[in-house]
């Protein structure tokens, strides 16, 4: 398993939202590429970030940060936030990054999103985000809250070449209240794909709990920054 720390930019600033509400913000540093050194320094093989303006907007505002990031020695990106167009993929691929999640415009469009993971030139890059609001799927940085469920979308998914599916169970996130964990097992045996746990991770049981579950990957992002996850001991602990 992997440990993928976790850059959510706005306005340029290391930032994290709880329960992805954007007028709940905590600022927790401002020059994105010192994060991700350090993150680097302490093993990490991956670092998810999300822009959470672009995510909002559909537009990338925080390229120069998304970019600085990639440029750190060692590390691989996957970036989530405002990729719902081929020009959008593209510029995404420029910055530098290994992964791309599509979220939003999967729901949406899913016929597109079929037709984007079969694309040679993205072979193991195509990750689907799926953001869970009380078992309902949500959309647009988590702003708009479709009916489509879970379940419904891991049966679509299970037959795409995919490298992973990010699952979030959006009330946890940045709540420090542990990951939604029968959920992120059902998504697992649903579709036989390599799923990334996220939301409310805090600390290292957590950690242990998502590597007995068969996750692929833990996303930890308030637990690190609030200093109850050390990362260098986590990273060793998913791949013991």
């Amino acid at each position: 398993m992997e440990i993928f720390p976790a850059i959510d930019l706005r306005g340029g600033k290391v930032v994290r939202l709880s329960r992805g509400d954007y007028d709940r913000e905590q600022i927790y540093a401002t020059d994105a590429a010192d994060v991700a050194g350090r993150f680097a320094s302490a093993g990490a093989r991956w670092i998810h970030v999300v822009d959470l303006d672009a995510a909002r907007s559909g537009k990338r505002t925080n390229a120069d940060a998304v970019r600085s990031i990639c440029r750190t020695a060692g590390v691989d990106v996957q970036l989530g936030g405002g990729i719902r167009s081929a020009e959008a993929v593209a510029d995404a691929v420029a910055l530098g990054v290994r992964r791309l999640i599509i979220g939003s415009a999967a729901l949406k469009n899913w016929a597109w999103f079929e037709k984007l993971t079969q694309r040679a030139d993205l072979a193991g890059a195509i990750v689907l985000g799926l953001d869970a609001r009380g078992g309902k799927l949500a959309a647009a940085g988590w702003t708009e809250q479709t009916d489509l469920t879970v379940d419904q979308v891991a049966r679509r998914a299970k037959r795409l070449p995919l490298a992973a599916i990010v699952y979030t169970d959006i009330d946890r996130d940045g709540m420090l209240t542990g990951p939604d964990l029968d959920g992120t097992a059902q998504l697992i045996e649903t579709t036989g794909l390599p799923v990334i746990a996220s939301g409310g991770i805090a600390g290292m049981d957590d950690i242990a709990r998502c590597k007995e579950i068969g996750c692929a990957g833990a996303i930890v992002g308030r637990a690190y920054y609030e200093g109850k996850i050390d990362l260098a001991e986590a990273c060793e602990l998913a791949r013991t």
